[in-house]
């Protein structure tokens, strides 16, 4: 009889949480691959989560990501902040994770939108290509909605919307499940989006997404990987 063991692993702030039974395998298309969660708190604060690749879609400055201390993060002590107050308008700092690289499954995260004056957006990247190519679900404290774009050659363009309320200085889920070219996007916990689009259909990283002046906290960044 077989017994079961169940592991965790921790590097660059990341745990991986998986169970093995007998000799591992490649999952099925029908089974989830383990979770790797990005909690930040093994990492120095004031400095970028080692690891990650930053990038920029559109003009303005790259964006300055940290590691930074939050009393209230939901996995204490210490969140991952874009605190770069730059406000030009199309300027959309991203903050790739290194792995893993998959098509279909589910990413989420735990966002607070801080502040911002031209925008104080929270974002979600998926089938991350590069900084000019990916798949976007964020939410904007100022404008009470939550969008999914393309941004393909760095051009960003709208496939899906849904308008309420979106709190500045709370906490908030935003979550995104892939499967082919279907996308369903939740809000705290509701669905909000069902969607399809065929623009990138092949694997890619995940990531985290800021646009303009937003200064924004995320922790909890959870890619799991389907097949």
């Amino acid at each position: 009889m077989e017994r079961a063991r169940r592991f965790a692993v921790t590097a660059l702030g990341a745990i991986t949480l998986s169970s093995v039974f007998g000799v591992p395998r490649r999952p099925s298309a029908t089974e989830t691959a383990p979770a790797i969660t990005w909690h930040f708190d093994s990492l120095p604060a004031g400095q970028p989560p080692a690891g990650f690749s930053f990038g920029r879609t559109g003009g303005g400055r790259v964006g300055h990501w940290i590691v930074q201390s939050a009393p209230d993060a939901p996995s204490p002590p210490n969140v991952l902040a874009q605190v770069d107050s730059d406000r030009t308008d199309y300027r959309f700092p991203v903050a790739a994770a290194p792995s893993p690289t998959f098509t279909d499954g589910s990413v989420s995260v735990r966002c607070k939108p801080v502040s911002g004056h031209v925008d104080r957006a929270c974002g979600l990247v998926f089938r991350y290509q590069d900084e000019n190519n990916y798949y976007l679900t964020r939410a904007n404290a100022l404008e009470d909605n939550v969008r999914f774009y393309y941004v393909k050659n760095g051009r960003r363009i709208q496939l899906a919307n849904w308008s309420g309320k979106v709190t500045s200085g709370a906490w908030h889920e935003l979550r995104v499940d892939i499967q082919g070219d279907h996308v369903e996007v939740y809000w705290d916990g509701t669905k909000r989006i069902d969607a399809h689009d065929r623009t990138f259909g092949g694997p890619g990283r995940v990531g985290v997404w800021t646009k303009a002046d937003s200064y924004t906290l995320f922790d909890d960044l959870t890619a799991r990987p389907r097949g």
